[in-house]
């Protein structure tokens, strides 16, 4: 009986300790937001330094980039494409956080998030999308809009009017 009692201390002491350690390997929410936080950072970063590859290093092999232009719905090879001329010339873009709220999923392998930029366009918002693979943090989908004030609107509507329709005429045929 004696033998038992060890045997069943040992067992509980050992389930314990690899208890412990998952979980102290386990990353927090608040751990995940801030590396989340300092990856889109050091991206707009990257833009604003014209480092190409520490920019595009950032977004997953099949990330999508939507700009500001109806037209501008691009995978990471087409958005490369688009963005290296602006790189090569040492100015690509500088976008300035204003605020960012991040949301993180129950296995903690993704995020979603927005956030309020300052850019050479104004406001804009952006928002996106993070999946954790092999540990590493990638951005899979961002979007990119520009603030309109709703007293504005009319204005921008009406302004907008024939490059809509001729973006549409193009997208129907």
């Amino acid at each position: 009986m004696k033998n038992c009692f060890l045997v069943l201390v040992v067992l509980v002491s050992f389930f314990n300790c690899n208890v412990k350690k998952e979980i102290k390997n386990t990353p927090t929410i608040t751990s995940i937001k801030s590396n989340v936080n300092t990856l889109l950072d050091d991206w707009h970063k990257a833009a604003s330094e014209a480092n190409y590859e520490g920019y595009f290093g950032k977004m997953d092999s099949l990330s999508v980039f939507i700009g500001t232009d109806a037209t501008e719905n691009w995978s990471k090879t087409q958005f490369q494409k688009f963005s290296k001329p602006f790189f090569d010339k040492g100015k690509a873009w500088s976008f300035k956080p204003l605020e960012r709220n991040i949301y993180v999923n129950e296995a903690k392998d993704f995020v979603w998030f927005d956030e309020l930029l300052t850019t050479w366009m104004g406001t804009c918002r952006g928002s996106g999308v993070l999946e954790k693979k092999q540990n590493v943090w990638k951005i899979k989908h961002y979007v990119l809009s520009v603030e309109i004030p709703n007293n504005d609107i009319q204005a921008v509507i009406l302004a907008k009017k024939k490059s809509d329709s001729i973006f549409l005429s193009t997208l129907n045929q």
